[in-house]
């Protein structure tokens, strides 16, 4: 067995332990090394309901908010590095539309990208959108011209499903239409992939269907969630942001500078008591998502990591203790990757 997949072995233990307490049914491991080493761990289920399904390596998940630094931030980079857009300035300069009977004073109209990416405007966390309608044009009109009541910065969603309009103006094309590598996909073989919630509103267990309900009402496919994944899938991301081939130089340096002092240009940064660990260095970026994804990437250390589960399986409303349950894993391979 190699260091690494030793490491991941005994980085694993809190998660197995997490399955056999039945807090989550299933879960994947996966870690790499800027060199492009990687190890994999895997095991429960990947479905429980309608009938148990065993979780295997190929399996692909729901990644909702990974979707966020694996799709949305790269995609907007990538046009600021083509000097389509600049991150200071204004999303209306792309969404002329946005809030368009009210040009003089609407707030949203002033908002940046570089705002959007980092979580500093006034817009709430969440708003069930999918309860005004399930026509993907109308909502995104909805979106756009809905006065935002204002708040304090918070994490928000809907900084993300502005972005990824702005996306579509730019390009021209849906989000659904924008192509990944192997192991990416906005709608994958749903017979391949892990089921989560058995939701209320649609009746049904999903699988191989976004979880979100606001990226399923927007289409399947939306700047904040929609993105399905495979652990290789994630992880050869994961390696294009260590050995530096995925992104510029600029893109890289917005990724892992502090925006706020918790945030970067799409991603969380290294902070006392953030999901990734306390054992990682100050230059760890990292984001989860809702359904039980996280990917976390140390700099310092050239080292990265992705846990994904089916927490949600079968209900979102049940203590899964994710939360705990990602420090200790983060803070695992941190130790067993140092004492090797």
């Amino acid at each position: 067995m190699s260091h690494l997949a030793t490491i991941a072995e005994a980085a694993f233990n809190p998660v197995a332990r997490a399955i056999a307490a039945h807090c989550i049914p299933g879960a994947t491991l996966g870690v790499i090394t800027a060199d492009g080493e990687r190890a994999l761990v895997s095991t429960g289920s990947a479905q429980l309901e309608p009938r148990r399904e065993a979780l295997t390596l190929g399996h692909w998940f729901d990644l909702a908010s990974l979707t966020k630094v694996i799709a949305t931030t790269p995609t907007i980079l990538r046009l600021v590095d083509d000097g389509r857009i600049a991150l200071d300035q204004p999303l209306a300069d792309v969404i002329p539309d946005l809030r368009q009977y009210d040009v003089a004073g609407a707030i949203e109209r002033r908002v940046t990208f570089r705002q959007c990416l980092s979580h500093q405007t006034h817009f709430p966390a969440v708003e069930p959108i999918y309860t005004y309608g399930d026509d993907p044009r109308r909502l995104r009109a909805f979106i756009l011209q809905r006065e935002w009541r204002a708040g304090p910065p918070v994490y928000s969603d809907i900084n993300f499903i502005l972005l990824g309009i702005a996306i579509e103006r730019l390009t021209r094309r849906p989000l659904d239409k924008i192509c990944f590598p192997p192991g990416l996909a906005w709608r994958p073989d749903a017979a391949l992939s892990v089921a989560t919630e058995r939701c209320m509103w649609r009746e049904r267990v999903l699988k191989g269907e976004v979880h979100d309900e606001n990226a399923s009402a927007l289409g399947g496919a939306a700047g904040h969630a929609g993105l399905f994944g495979t652990i290789d899938g994630v992880l050869d991301f994961a390696l294009g942001l260590l050995d530096g081939s995925g992104a510029s130089e600029a893109a890289l340096m917005a990724m892992r500078e502090r925006a706020s002092p918790t945030r970067t240009c799409g991603w969380e940064r290294h902070f006392p008591g953030w999901p990734g660990g306390d054992a990682c260095s100050d230059m760890t970026i990292g984001h989860t998502g809702f359904t039980g994804t996280g990917l976390w990437l140390d700099f310092q250390r050239g080292l990265g990591w992705a846990l994904l589960t089916n927490r949600v399986h079968p209900t979102r409303h049940a203590d899964s203790g994710i939360a705990a349950l990602r420090r200790a894993t983060g803070n695992a391979v941190v130790r067993a990757f140092d004492a090797r």
